[in-house]
Parts: C-alpha cells; sequence; structure tokens
C-alpha cells in the first residue's frame, strides 16, 4: 500500500501543477494526452485593478509502452496568455508577467520508466528541490514564495534548478516508504554585471556587487538531492538540498567565487489538497547566494518558512490560510549598508470547487514585508497587500 501511495506521489510530483488530463488518442502502444487550466481573475492591488491571467497553461503528454515493464514518456507544456500583457507581478508561477507572446516555454523533458528500475528524466522539468517544498505550493493568487524554488525575484527557478529547471537530468525511484530524486543541470551561463549592479538586460539573473566595477559572472553545472520519507498515508517528511557554484572576474582583476546553496526539510499532513479535510503543510530552508532581494541583489545568507493550512467541507468549499517569510538578517544588513529584506505576508481565501476541474475563487493578501533602507521604495513595488478572484477552468 505504501509503496503505491510512494509511486504516486512520484508521479505527482513530476507532473505538477497539472491537475488532470484528457486522453485523445490511444492504441496497443501509443497514447497522447492533453492537459492545462485556462485562469482569469480580477485582481487588485499597488491602487490598481485589472483582468489579468492567471498562469493558464496547456501541455501534451506522450507515452509509449515499450514491453518488458519499460515505457517512454514525454511532456511539453507552454504557459498561454490569452488575456493581453499584464504588468502586475503578483505570483511567482506567471511566467510572462511583461511578455506580449501568447506562449511561453515552462517545461519538456522526454523520459524512459521502469517498475523496477525507477525514471530518468531529460530536459526542462521541475526540479528534485521541489519535492521537498512542493506541499505548500497551491494558492490560486499567491503560491509559496520563500521557498527557494522561484528564484532571482520570483522568476521560474529555472537559473539554478530548483523550479522549473533548464538542461537537468533527473533519476528517481522508490524503495519501501522512502523515494528518492537526484539531479544534475548541465548547462554553461555567462553573463556582464555593470557599475551599479544591473545585469544587463536580463532582470531575472542574480546582480553581483563587485566593488562598483564591471565584472564577468560564469553560472555553470547545478546538483539537487532530495528524499522522501511516506511514513503514514498521511504524514510525509520530506529533506534535501541543491547546490551549484559560480565564479568571475571583475575589470580590476578581483577574483568572485561564491556557492549558491539551499538545503531543507518540510513536513506534510493529510489526504491532499484536493482531498476532503484537514490539510497542514509546511517547510523550512537555508540558502546562501541563492535568491534575491525584488531589485536582484544577491542574498549572502537567508532562511525561508513557508506554511499552509486548509479545510475542505463536504459542500465542496475549501478554506486555506498561508504564511511566508524569507529573512535576509543581518548578514544582507552587513552586505547593503544597512538595508533589510523581509518579505513576508499572510494569504487567505475560500474556493468553490464547483465540479472536479472547474473552480471559483476569491484569495487576499496581508503583506507585512520590511524594506527599510535606501531601496524601500523601489523593493515595494512587487509585494504589496491585495485581492483577486476569478475562475480556474481545468482541462
Amino acid at each position: 500500500m505504501k509503496k503505491t501511495l510512494i509511486a504516486s506521489a512520484l508521479t505527482t510530483v513530476m507532473f505538477v501543477p497539472a491537475a488532470s488530463a484528457i486522453e485523445i488518442y490511444k492504441d496497443d502502444k501509443n497514447s497522447v494526452e492533453i492537459g492545462g487550466f485556462v485562469d482569469a481573475r480580477v485582481y487588485h492591488g499597488q491602487d490598481t485593478t485589472e483582468v489579468v491571467n492567471g498562469a493558464s497553461r496547456i501541455n501534451f503528454g506522450f507515452d509509449r509502452q515499450m514491453g518488458d515493464g519499460w515505457n517512454a514518456f514525454a511532456k511539453l507544456e507552454w504557459g498561454v496568455n490569452p488575456f493581453g500583457n499584464s504588468k502586475i507581478q503578483y505570483n511567482n508561477d506567471q511566467l510572462s508577467y511583461d511578455n506580449d507572446e501568447f506562449l511561453a516555454n515552462r517545461l519538456g523533458y522526454v523520459g524512459v520508466n521502469h517498475d523496477t528500475y525507477g525514471t530518468l528524466t531529460v530536459g526542462k522539468q521541475w526540479g528534485a528541490w521541489y519535492d521537498v517544498v512542493y506541499n505548500t505550493n497551491y494558492g490560486f493568487v499567491w503560491d509559496g514564495d520563500a521557498s527557494g524554488t522561484y528564484t532571482f525575484n520570483k522568476g521560474d527557478g529555472s537559473v539554478n534548478g530548483t523550479g522549473r529547471g533548464d538542461k537537468t537530468i533527473q533519476y528517481r525511484n522508490a524503495f519501501g516508504d522512502f523515494s528518492f530524486a537526484v539531479q544534475a543541470q548541465l548547462k554553461q551561463d555567462e553573463f556582464e554585471v555593470f557599475d551599479d549592479g544591473s545585469v544587463g538586460n536580463e532582470p531575472s539573473l542574480p546582480m553581483i556587487n563587485a566593488q562598483e566595477s564591471i565584472a564577468t559572472i560564469e553560472y555553470n553545472n547545478t546538483y539537487g538531492l532530495a528524499l522522501t520519507y511516506q511514513a503514514t498515508d498521511k504524514f510525509v517528511v520530506t529533506a534535501g538540498f541543491n547546490t551549484g557554484e559560480f565564479s568571475g572576474e571583475t575589470v580590476d582583476n578581483e577574483k568572485i567565487e561564491e556557492t549558491d546553496l539551499i538545503y531543507g526539510i518540510g513536513l506534510t499532513y493529510g489526504a491532499g489538497w484536493d482531498a476532503e479535510g484537514l490539510y497542514v503543510a509546511a517547510n523550512y530552508s537555508k540558502q546562501e547566494f541563492h535568491d534575491t532581494d525584488n531589485i536582484g541583489r544577491l542574498l549572502s545568507d537567508a532562511y525561508g518558512v513557508e506554511t499552509l493550512l486548509s479545510y475542505r467541507f463536504n459542500n465542496n468549499i475549501r478554506a486555506f490560510a498561508s504564511y511566508n517569510i524569507i529573512d535576509g538578517g543581518d548578514a544582507y544588513q552587513a552586505d547593503y549598508n544597512g538595508d533589510t529584506f523581509k518579505r513576508q505576508f499572510t494569504a487567505v481565501g475560500v474556493h468553490y470547487i464547483w465540479d472536479a476541474n472547474t473552480v471559483i475563487y476569491i484569495e487576499g493578501r496581508i503583506d507585512s514585508s520590511d524594506f527599510s533602507g535606501s531601496e524601500e521604495a523601489a523593493m515595494k513595488l512587487s509585494d504589496d497587500d491585495g485581492i483577486g478572484f476569478g475562475i480556474r477552468y481545468t482541462l
């Protein structure tokens, strides 16, 4: 029974956050399915009210039975922006804040699977680190924002492989009550850092304060590990880490070399976010040179906490509350002339689950962040109180 639960959990993490899919073709060897959702919402924040896209997406899944317990598969997913351009930055999972394109790449990988020998995948996919912290990432309007998943000011975690990692190879397997994922992200990136701390036209990349000198930074391979223990049918413990290194040199020949590291633990209780009854989840992470503040300055030492408490009643109403905090602490103040970085907020929401694939919702956020210092005004532009309501139509 527990091994079945573990296998189910592995599949869930690999294909998060698609809730369902429709099979559009099947023969004795091949099958094809289509999934995703369209989410339209009215959002009010930063003294503006707009109709915005709620991270809508479409995906295709392909599966081929190869015999002797083997199957090959592929997954393709794009973020879809069906409502026009939106410049409000409020949701970590919204891939195209300022992108006029209708489609933007979210996932694309191919893999092989065997019941005994495990699963091997290659491509752009959810990182092993996401196994550790995905348990709190279920809010529609404000999802997890402190776990080190969506790095570099709420990007998609592609740079260091903790979110939807680019160019990753991953292996998964389960033994009894335990499952694991190991990952390598094989890439070579290089970018310029200018004397004002900015990084050219790439705001999603980290900014290095190299004594106000122009520098060239290389950010190459990263590695991750996640462990999952299914203690009971309802209680799960996760733990893991992700690491990489970046290095470079300023025009004054000053060497820059740091290790990007995050590690942590997650706890989950309940039959699942979508199941009736109580669901409780939390995770804690510690990081070094892994994420950035709201204007792109690296956090040399920080911790993050995410919590989620929800209850789904038997009348198809789900109520939830979540709390997120990521704190740069004393190290941040020392690095940036006494500035403070403490992003924290509480989100509450009510979802009416009309049926399994149609949800009407309202969510609100109370922001209690502390960005006091020289860049306070700029830092507050992407964190504020807000409210959003809408409908999510899932295929």
